[in-house]
């Protein structure tokens, strides 16, 4: 058998052996005059989440959630990645610890 041979056999067994993994489901949240946007977001069952969270205000803000175990300081006219694993079907409560009156929202697993 030839080198190539060996490795074609070899990247075919790879890739049975490998699982499909989903994409991960992305999303964007703005924090706009202390408030999220959309303050409501839907997700599909059983995906890793990746939701980017662009604080538009000048001042920073803690993206958190204690039922996601999610705590992530945005600063001010910035953004950052806040990855949240697989949920299970339900209603997912996030704040924003800094302006806790007004910035509020959920994840919503359908």
């Amino acid at each position: 058998m030839s080198r190539f041979s060996a490795a074609v056999g070899f990247a075919a067994v790879l890739s049975f052996a490998t699982p499909v993994l989903a994409a991960d489901f992305e999303a964007t949240v703005v924090i706009k005059d202390h408030v999220f946007i959309p303050a409501e977001i839907k997700v599909p069952v059983g995906v890793r989440i990746v939701l980017t969270v662009d604080n538009q205000d000048p001042t920073p803000e803690e993206f958190e959630s204690s039922v996601l175990k999610v705590e992530k300081i945005i600063p001010g006219n910035s953004s950052a990645k806040v990855r949240i694993g697989a949920l299970a079907a339900g209603t997912f409560h996030f704040f924003g610890e800094f302006n806790e009156a007004t910035a509020q929202g959920v994840i919503i697993a359908e």
